[in-house]
């Protein structure tokens, strides 16, 4: 076990960022609750997967909704995870979160220090994901209810038993969050101690922390990164042009990037559902969910989520290779799903592979 404290809160705030793909919340949201946490003085504990003890009740916990409509209730999120308890007659013994981002991975930390509970140096994405249901966990056909659905300040709590599927408990916490100004927190999927072990993405929040650390004290931060992620520079340039709509409890965008340096004369498109979902090079295909496709600052290396890009933001777009169990079969024909569903018709092909084309 591990104690973070206020540095290392802030290092993994920025770390998961690099791995959100332009989603997961505002990392500014992110600094925020860290410093509530701090001032408050709650401990936050970070656990292995390997440290719980068998018969742990390990809980999911994330916001859901738009990106461009996120705030953040701490009293309220906890009452989330107090509704589940209640509900299932259990109390959770450690918390994980849903994916990485500079905002809703430090939620669940926030619920977890709140709570008195360890999290779980894990989660379910190894990167952030525009639905609930777009979990690793539903690739080994893990439950994702009983779930608990509250709205910003847990004035109205919903309790879903069950569904038919995963994707049928996304349908219901999209149209809640919707309804209840494109936010929502859950409480969703309670892990056995051998399913975390086996299904989540493991170490991912230590890995983050050692990505925030390198961007505060790097001297090339862009560099570093890419050598430390096994990642690829995809483009540099400037924003040219964004266009943006929040509906049905996503923020959806499309940004124009204009080349320089190296890629002047040249264009640079992407598409994001929250989360930047496909990359075009001059029409030409450059990378593709699963694979992460991150935004970040030219010179700090840090993100810049797609709902907070402005027209003149100077940035250098990476690509990192997603985690290995969404290239399997599974895995791609969930994220297969999403992207028709977006309006995205491209056909996987490892970002690796691409950049050698």
């Amino acid at each position: 076990m591990r104690v973070l404290n206020h540095q290392d809160l802030l290092d993994l705030v920025n770390g998961a960022a690099i791995y959100s793909a332009g989603g997961g919340g505002a990392p500014e949201i992110g600094y925020e609750i860290v410093e509530r946490l701090s001032s408050e003085q709650h401990k936050v504990r970070l656990v292995s997967s390997s440290e719980l003890p068998d018969e742990s009740r390990v809980v999911n916990f994330a916001c859901v909704g738009a990106t461009a409509n996120v705030e953040y209730d701490p009293d309220a999120a906890v009452r989330t995870l107090r509704a589940l308890e209640d509900y299932t007659g259990s109390p959770a013994s450690a918390i994980i979160p849903v994916e990485l981002g500079g905002f809703n991975t430090l939620a669940a930390v926030d619920v977890a220090a709140r709570s008195g509970l360890p999290v779980v140096d894990g989660d379910g994405a190894g990167r952030s994901v525009p639905e609930v249901h777009l979990k690793v966990y539903t690739i080994d056909g893990i439950p994702l209810t009983p779930m608990a659905v509250a709205d910003l300040h847990a004035k109205n709590i919903v309790l879903v038993k069950e569904t038919m599927d995963s994707r049928g408990a996304e349908r219901i916490a999209r149209v809640l969050a919707s309804e209840w100004h494109h936010t929502a927190y859950t409480a969703r999927r309670i892990l056995t101690a051998t399913q975390v072990r086996s299904s989540s993405v493991q170490g991912s929040l230590s890995r983050s922390i050692d990505i925030g650390r390198l961007l505060r004290k790097s001297v090339d931060p862009v560099k570093d990164i890419l050598a430390e992620t096994g990642g690829i520079r995809l483009f540099e340039g400037v924003v040219e042009k964004i266009g943006k709509q929040t509906a049905e409890g996503f923020t959806f965008i499309n940004v124009r990037v204009h080349g320089e340096h190296g890629y002047a004369g040249n264009l640079f498109e992407l598409k994001a559902k929250n989360e930047v979902l496909v990359a075009y090079h001059d029409g030409k295909l450059a990378a593709v969910a699963p694979d992460i496709i991150t935004p970040i600052h030219s010179e700090n290396g840090r993100c810049i989520t797609a709902e907070r890009l402005s027209e003149g933001d100077r940035l250098t777009i990476i690509g990192i290779p997603t985690a290995e169990k969404w290239r399997t079969r599974k895995g791609l024909e969930l994220w297969n799903d999403v992207l028709k569903r977006t309006d995205i018709h491209e056909i996987y092909v490892p970002i690796e592979q691409l950049l050698s084309k």
